[in-house]
Formats: C-alpha cells, sequence, structure tokens
C-alpha cells in the first residue's frame, strides 16, 4: 500500500474513530486522533497480521489502552470485527469497551492501567526468544505513560535481555489528562533516557509515513538490543478545535456541531 493509499486510510479511520466515540457519548479523541497514521502503517504495512490464528503473526499491544477507539476502527478495516460494532462502543454488555479487552478479535492482552501493556509486551518478546519463534511484537505507549516507574523498570528488562525483537513507539504528543507533560513530570530529554537505558532510540514525525516507514526499517535492522521510535504528533490531530488542546483528553462529549465541523474538516485535510 503506498502513501497515497495510506494517508486515504487514516482519513477513514480518524472519521471512524469520532463517530464511535459520539455514539458513545465519552471517550478520548484526543490521544486516538494522534495515533492514526502510526497505527496504519504497523496494521497495513508493516507488521504479519493477515491470520489472527497464525502463532507466528506479529503482537501488537496498546499500553496507553484509552486510545483503543483508533485501535478498534483500524481492527474494522482489517476485517476482523464489524464496523456495527463501533456504535456500540461502551454500551453495556457490548464487545467493544472503553479499555482493550480479551475477546476482542485481533486484541492481544487488556489494557489500560499505564504501564503494563509495555511490560506485556516484553514478556512477549522474551517469550517468542525462548521458544524460537520468529515474530515480532510492538507496543505503543504515552508520553504521560512514562511517568510511570513500570515503563523504566522495562526499559532495563528490554535492554538486558537485547530483545531486538520488539519496538516500543512513546506517541509524545507533549499532553496527558490534565495538563502539558511538562507541567506534570517533566519528560526533557526523553531521547536521552531511553538511550541511557540502552535501546535504539529513533525520533520521528509520527504522522509522516515516509519516517514511520524508515524509523521501523532501521529497527529491523538493529540487532542486540531493543528500539524506541520517538513519535513526535499533535493531540487531535486532523481537527482543529481538538489539536494541541488537553481538554479533548477525554472529559468532553461532542455535539453534533462539533461533529459535523470534525468530520468536514478531516475530508478537507
Amino acid at each position: 500500500m503506498d502513501i497515497k493509499k495510506l494517508t486515504k486510510l487514516s482519513k477513514q479511520i480518524r472519521k471512524l474513530t469520532l463517530l464511535s466515540i459520539y455514539h458513545a457519548g465519552s471517550g478520548h479523541p484526543g490521544g486516538a486522533l494522534s495515533i492514526v497514521e502510526l497505527l496504519v502503517y504497523l496494521y497495513f504495512k508493516e507488521m504479519n497480521i493477515e491470520n489472527l490464528d497464525d502463532p507466528l503473526r506479529d503482537r501488537f499491544i496498546l499500553s496507553k489502552g484509552h486510545a483503543c477507539p483508533a485501535l478498534y476502527s483500524v481492527l474494522v478495516k482489517k476485517g476482523f470485527i464489524e464496523e456495527e460494532e463501533l456504535w456500540r462502543l461502551r454500551h453495556t454488555n457490548a464487545l467493544l469497551q472503553g479499555h482493550p479487552e480479551m475477546g476482542i478479535p485481533g486484541i492481544e492482552a487488556p489494557s489500560g492501567s499505564l504501564g503494563q501493556g509495555f511490560s506485556i509486551a516484553l514478556g512477549m518478546a522474551i517469550g517468542a526468544k525462548k521458544l524460537n519463534k520468529n515474530f515480532r511484537t510492538y507496543v505503543i505507549l504515552g508520553d504521560g505513560e512514562c511517568n510511570e516507574g513500570q515503563v523504566w523498570e522495562g526499559a532495563m528488562f528490554g535492554a538486558h535481555h537485547r530483545l531486538d525483537n520488539i519496538v516500543a513507539i512513546v506517541d509524545y504528543n507533549k499532553l496527558q489528562s490534565d495538563d502539558k507533560c511538562d507541567n506534570i513530570t517533566s519528560l526533557s530529554n526523553l531521547s536521552d533516557k531511553w538511550k541511557a537505558f540502552n535501546w535504539n532510540v529513533i525520533e520521528i514525525d509520527g504522522h509522516n509515513f515516509s519516517e514511520i516507514e524508515n524509523a521501523l526499517t532501521s529497527a529491523r535492522h538493529t540487532l542486540n538490543k531493543p528500539t524506541c521510535i520517538i513519535a513526535h504528533t499533535i493531540k487531535g490531530k486532523g481537527v482543529s478545535f481538538m489539536e494541541n488542546n488537553p481538554n479533548w483528553h477525554g472529559s468532553r462529549t461532542l455535539t453534533d456541531e462539533e461533529l459535523n465541523i470534525a468530520l468536514e474538516e478531516i475530508d478537507k485535510g
């Protein structure tokens, strides 16, 4: 799939993401919209994930589980779940809830308690090594999630075991639930922090497919150490009134007017 098709697909994913959150009456649009290009490239270009029953399929963990509306929309486009499930997001007894759960086709692990998804991904990676299985594990973390001590314990673990079959992608949109990351717990020199833990670190524009491709290619050719891709992104990407606005982390309900404006802006973007 070329960049033009990936870009068109990203618009579709953004629209499905917002529509599902609108029908739910709640959700986390900001951090879901910031990871769309990353998810689209992983699922439609990078990962071996066509057959969910294949033991050698690549694994993906959304450690920042609250951004799952974007992941669910990707799973719809992959044909793993029905589109109608999106309109029941967060409804009682529905398949799709506010964080990923086991039992949803394409979901490898529950996530939402920040830091834990990263640990699960590391477990999958070392399991593949010990069993001599040739699959790779990818995990997306939030930048606010890097406030968790568990993340840095995991970083030590991954480097110590030379897990070159895992790629951690930090969605570095500079905002978390209540404010800018720098105003809560500063992540200054984030790249240097991961390098200090002996990870191969690559910084990219997380909305640029060429840079995403180059980073993931580099990760595949990096041996004996894990890779961390720090993806500089825009929270609420594609919708002007959501971009870089912490109020749209997950504390507001989309009105009819806001939804229509957002969908129109995505189409024109």
